[in-house]
């Protein structure tokens, strides 16, 4: 195994391509067997399921891209590991083993005890939740009881490995977390839709979701930790734990609160419209959100594809290679969004007529809006990436303000002013554009192109 970060090509950002429309095209594939095969009652139990697992991960706060981005300073050499800024180093430094292990050390830590803590709240509060919702369920509730001990064991083991993600994408191994991301889901989707036939029930779903789960971890593990490797880690004398945790976690802190903002500015409109307007007008939304989402995971994947190696021209002060990269991140980020928005407006409504679906994306003007709005957004926030690759984060109180101010603005376009959808699109838009679609790239591009 190579000391350092795997080089990332053509090749890395096609599996990128690759296995990001094959995660999406997944959902749409097991989606239709369970709703054709499953209750209405069924699929709002499923519902609740994965709002429960949308939770948890936010539980991370902050620390999985943290950690990722400390596994690839110390692949590109750092001897320590600094709350904020980066101990620069060269491209013939020798990775530190002693640092590694560490770090390893630190984070089979924390993760050990944030599973412990879940566990906790699931197997009480969120046990007596769950129990509370089955007393109107008409279905089969010992199918039910039996899914949510395997959703506990589930996202208590996710989150207890966790790292292995922060590992994988820290080393730069883009192809194979590709991979084997691509193998879980197809174990997935195989084993979900031959148990849902045989009448498992919820059952099939979360016992194939833990075997996926099981199968990455294996995988990712096997690829990480070479016989090379635990050679070294074996010879190497630890650094403290608690000191290198101490190191990482202001930081982490601090993108849990930007995703918190980032919550706010992205998912709030949904929570709140749904008071102010009909369900029609937010199924409209909804469903334009959700495919403007997809769109954004497409225009981000290279920037998705090169984090590591910001951090390695980070920790090594190669300006040059960050002016490349930027370029080809922002670049690749505008063509995706023009060329896909333009074919969503001509083809979308199209398109959902041959499916039969009754409802349909929002009217032209206002989709082409919220394509404006998106592509901004993103396109500040790979902004933000490049900042942060140098341990910095000057973001998380104005993510926060955005946030506050989406929701106050929702308030007044819905309810003062009666703006309808409109207000749902244009209170994110202006709160984002006051401040930080204009901040983080001018700083970035500022700071490449001073000299």
């Amino acid at each position: 195994m190579s000391d350092k970060i795997e080089h990332i090509g053509k090749r890395e950002i096609a599996w990128s391509y690759a296995g990001t429309a094959f995660m999406i095209g997944a959902g749409v594939i097991l989606l239709p067997f369970i709703l054709h095969m499953m209750p209405q009652e069924t699929v709002g139990i499923w519902n609740i399921f994965q709002t429960i697992t949308a939770l948890v991960l936010l539980l991370d706060f902050g620390f999985r891209p943290s950690f990722a981005r400390n596994i690839s300073y110390i692949f590109s050499g750092v001897k320590t590991l600094q709350k904020d800024g980066v101990a620069h180093t060269t491209a013939e430094s020798e990775v530190d083993y002693g640092l590694l292990k560490g770090t390893l050390t630190a984070m089979r830590r924390f993760y050990r005890w944030m599973s412990l803590a879940v566990f906790a709240i699931l197997a009480t509060a969120g046990t007596a939740y769950f129990l509370y919702i089955l007393r109107k369920y008409s279905g089969d509730r010992q199918d039910a009881i039996i899914a949510w001990l395997l959703l506990i064991a589930i996202n208590c083991y996710n989150l207890y490995t966790m790292y292995y993600d922060a590992l994988l994408t820290g080393k730069g191994y883009v192809t194979r977390t590709q991979q084997i991301n691509m193998l879980g889901q197809m174990v997935y989707i195989v084993m979900a839709i031959g148990f849902i036939y045989a009448g498992f029930g919820l059952t099939a779903i979360v016992a194939s979701q833990l075997v996926s789960t099981i199968i990455r971890r294996v995988l990712t593990y096997r690829v990480f930790f070479t016989p090379d490797l635990k050679s070294h880690l074996q010879n190497a004398i630890p650094q403290d734990a608690k000191t290198i945790l101490q190191a990482i976690s202001p930081n982490a802190i601090k993108i849990g609160l930007t995703q918190l903002g980032g919550f706010m500015v992205n998912k709030s409109a949904i929570l709140i419209g749904s008071a102010f307007l009909t369900l029609e007008q937010v199924a409209c939304y909804g469903i334009t959100l959700q495919v403007m989402d997809i769109l954004a995971r497409c225009a981000t994947v290279f920037y998705q594809s090169f984090m590591p190696k910001l951090a390695q021209c980070r920790a090594e002060n190669n300006i040059s290679g960050l002016r490349q990269y930027y370029l080809l991140c922002i670049g690749s980020l505008v063509a995706v969004y023009i060329v896909g928005g333009a074919l969503w407006i001509l083809l979308g409504n199209w398109a959902l007529d041959l499916i039969g679906s009754q409802t349909y994306f929002v009217p032209t003007t206002m989709l082409l809006t919220m394509l404006v709005i998106s592509t901004l957004e993103h396109n500040h926030a790979v902004s933000a990436g490049f900042i942060m690759a140098d341990n910095k984060i000057p973001f998380f109180i104005p993510s926060l303000l955005s946030g506050a101010a989406t929701v106050i603005l929702l308030w007044i376009f819905l309810s003062p002013l009666h703006l309808g959808l409109w207000g749902l699109i244009l209170a994110p838009g202006i709160a984002q554009l006051a401040y930080q679609n204009w901040k983080w790239p001018s700083m970035v591009i500022k700071e490449l192109w001073k000299k």
